[in-house]
């Protein structure tokens, strides 16, 4: 996979002069509109954004770190065919990690018939032992996961990433739909697009339906660390249109076990909290001492079952990429078909045999550490320079067990507007998947994000990427 020219989502694999079938529309549309006009739309879009508030925190600079996510006026399509493919895959892939979550947290049946080694879950740092035996309502712990693809060729889609702790983004594949709506209407009267605006009450209808048994009408929160976190306003953006409150950990109060929202009217019961924070950070009393973030007493109330919490703690095990490696097994083992969606070709560098493969070959492939995130900890051998290189060969040879490696893919890449005009860039791919009592939903669409500096296969906005609106088309085309 590694050496392939990349896929080229509007013209196919051989950049021809006609686009993928079905894709039409968008290659007249970009024939069409002069550059002065894609830039002009592209300005107001940041601007709105920018009035809006929606910009991340790039910690670590020593200026202020507030940015806008840079936002890329050129769509990217999804056929119907595609989609179908891909939401069955995703399905499959988080029921089997909810299911590899309550087992590991319960009986252990993975663990004890040897499909995975006990210690890279037992002695894993996401493995949450407070939680051992307490199962949520329904055995969803996941209710909310962000699973991260790539494609490389025209039936060629592989998952890079789960993320089933707080994954994040999917405020930006909401307002990207709103710019586009208001900015590029023409597009909508051209293409059959699946609409996306139902994601917030989709969130709040699965959050509801996981309420503890016996709760009246639930009472749910959005539980933030404060406006200095870099998603605040994506915590605030979903609270407000989930209509639910927006709370920082000392607006609540544990009581006899009980989770309380302090109010001007008086105390209010608390049923489900969807938590953007970590779990070290959600209770002191449990995790880390010093915490200001979270709610004293939280875990005594959650291991009572009086409060739902999502997404649950300790789903941050299936975040792991050692775990992630094994999930074609887990699928398998849960589900008792084959992934649908394969895994991008792993070496778990704890392994003798993979530890070595990697170090003959860095300058080729991609080292990640197993907790890594964000595009940090990671080696990119093609364009790494030697100091690097042999930085993570040290560090490789020191903590084998803390890194896995995988090929250099060609990332397909889409249309893109750049100084020099209209270029080929390339992208992933994070859908958002809904878990609760009444099974999973999936909006028909996700965030998009797009490597912007030209051959860079990098597209966290950590590292300089930016973002696209992800056209689902209702009508199918041939491909």
């Amino acid at each position: 996979m590694g050496n392939r020219v990349a896929f080229d989502e509007l013209w196919g694999a051989s950049r021809r002069k006609t686009p993928r079938a079905g894709f039409e529309p968008l290659a007249g549309w970009l024939a069409e509109t002069p550059l002065s006009e894609l830039e002009r739309r592209q300005q107001a879009a940041e601007t709105a954004f920018r009035s809006l508030g929606i910009t991340f925190a790039v910690y670590g600079e020593a200026e202020a770190a507030e940015r806008i996510i840079p936002f890329d006026i050129v769509p990217r399509i999804f056929s119907a065919a595609e989609w179908a493919r891909l939401a069955e895959g995703l399905e499959q892939r988080v029921r089997a990690i909810n299911a590899f979550i309550d087992d590991v947290y319960g009986a252990r049946r993975i663990l004890a018939d040897g499909t995975l080694p006990a210690d890279i879950v037992l002695a894993n740092p996401q493995y949450c032992a407070a939680v051992a035996g307490a199962r949520p309502p329904h055995g969803v712990y996941a209710h909310i996961c962000g699973i991260d693809m790539v494609r490389t060729g025209p039936d060629d889609f592989f998952v890079l990433e789960d993320n089933a702790r707080t994954p994040s983004g999917v405020s930006y594949m909401l307002e990207n739909r709103d710019a586009m709506l208001r900015l590029c209407s023409e597009l909508f009267e051209a293409l059959p697009v699946a609409p996306v605006d139902s994601y917030p009450e989709l969130l709040r209808e699965t959050l509801y339906s996981v309420a503890p048994d016996g709760a009246r009408e639930p009472t749910c929160v959005l539980l933030t660390p404060g406006h200095y976190n870099s998603a605040f306003y994506e915590h605030s953006f979903l609270a407000d249109n989930m209509g639910i409150e927006l709370v920082e950990g000392g607006d609540l109060e544990v009581d006899d076990d009980v989770v309380w929202m302090r109010t001007i009217d008086g105390r209010v019961r608390v049923d489900v909290i969807y938590r953007r924070i970590d779990d070290a950070f959600l209770d002191p009393l449990v995790f880390n001492p010093e915490s200001a973030l979270g709610v004293p007493g939280l875990m005594a109330a959650y291991l009572a079952g009086n409060v739902t919490l999502a997404n649950a703690p300790g789903t941050g095990i299936a975040d792991d990429k050692a775990i992630y490696s094994y999930m074609p097994e887990i699928v398998r083992y849960y589900t008792g078909e084959d992934a649908k969606l394969p895994n991008v070709e792993t070496w778990r560098c704890r392994e003798p045999q993979a530890l070595q493969y990697t170090l003959d070959h860095l300058g080729e492939l991609v080292v990640k550490l197993v907790d890594g995130s964000g595009g940090y900890g990671m080696l990119v051998g093609p364009t790494a320079s030697a100091e690097e290189i042999e930085t993570f060969r040290t560090a490789l040879k020191a903590e084998p067990h803390r890194y896995i490696a995988q090929p250099t893919l060609a990332l397909s890449t889409v249309p893109t507007f750049t100084e020099a005009g209209l270029a080929p860039r390339h992208v992933d791919f994070r859908p958002f998947v809904l878990s609760g009592a009444h099974g999973v939903s999936i909006v028909p669409g996700g965030l998009t994000r797009v490597a912007l500096r030209k051959g860079s296969l990098v597209v966290n906005s950590s590292q300089g990427g930016g973002t696209k609106d992800s056209f689902v088309l209702e009508a199918d085309g041939e491909s």
